[in-house]
């Protein structure tokens, strides 16, 4: 059967996430020991004692998930479980590449250090914010985003599910219509910026410039994108299409069900949490996901 490893993204970062893998896996102190010479700091002591307020920083969050990520799926392979197609939820595109074989885990932690410091600045300069949807129609939608300033759709997540970004004042109407016109829920997300926006293009010109310095190669599995949904092969493009994922919206709704149309219908969610898992199930009623932990027993 053909397995795909999906990566998930900002959100999915807990303190202590990784502490079982420590225990039995000598992977996790080589991965964590590189990683602190490349960050100048210890995101290990980071990931395992938090605090929490510290970890939710960008500059820490996206690291941080990267990490444990790629840990986990070197500990798949180990056990001879590998990806026949991959995919990651935004930040996670960058350990797909690395699982893939595109671009080395030292490479896309550097691209994800400036990625993650240029992000914070920008959401700084611009301050932006983030909602959820949950259970809204297409002309419910127009709705909560016909409003005064920069909002846009951020996120595809499922049928049921999209992220709105934007600009601080716009959000927060969008939410207020929200609850008047009476969507199933809408809520603010605890972000420090407003992520796949235009708000995101400050970031993008030094994002730009290290990933066209950065070795990728042909990729020989396919990797589905969050830019377009489809899946690519060419270094070229994939460089081009991970560059404008900064301020685009993430297509996890039509990345996944692409994938489902091309056969894959075997998803292994590698990295904190379950929540791809969760999501796949309201996309594919009749596909598998399984996270790690139902199939390497910690």
């Amino acid at each position: 059967m053909n397995k795909v490893f999906i990566f998930p993204g900002q959100g999915s970062q807990y303190v202590g996430m990784g502490q079982k893998i420590a225990e039995f896996s000598n992977i996790y102190d080589e991965v964590f020991e590189k990683s602190n010479d490349i960050l100048k700091y210890n995101i290990k002591k980071i990931c395992l004692d938090g605090p929490q307020e510290i970890l939710n920083k960008t500059v820490h969050t996206q690291p941080a998930i990267f990490i444990n990520s790629i840990i986990k799926d070197r500990i798949l392979k180990e056990k001879n479980i590998f990806p026949s197609a991959v995919a990651g939820h935004s930040l996670g595109e960058f350990s797909a590449l690395v699982s893939a074989n595109i671009i080395s885990f030292e490479d896309s932690l550097k691209i994800i250090k400036i990625r993650s410091e240029e992000m914070h600045k920008s959401g700084k300069k611009n301050p932006g914010a983030m909602a959820a949807i949950i259970g809204a129609n297409n002309e419910q939608i127009q709705l909560i985003c016909n409003q005064k300033g920069i909002i846009v759709i951020a996120n595809y997540n499922s049928n049921k599910q999209i992220i709105i970004s934007g600009e601080k004042e716009a959000i927060t109407n969008a939410i207020k219509t929200g609850k008047k016109i009476g969507v199933k829920k809408i809520l603010p997300l605890k972000v420090s910026g407003a992520f796949h926006s235009p708000l995101m293009q400050g970031a993008k010109e030094k994002l730009k410039n290290i990933i066209n310095k950065t070795l990728f190669s042909k990729s020989k599995i396919p990797i589905y994108q969050n830019i377009t949904g489809k899946k690519e092969f060419d270094s070229n493009k994939i460089k081009i299409n991970l560059i404008n994922q900064i301020d685009n919206p993430v297509k996890w709704l039509q990345t996944i069900t692409n994938m489902n149309n091309d056969k894959y219908n075997y998803f292994i969610e590698v990295g904190p949490k379950n929540v791809l898992k969760k999501i796949n199930i309201q996309i594919l009623k009749n596909s598998i996901t399984k996270s790690f932990e139902e199939l390497i027993k910690l």
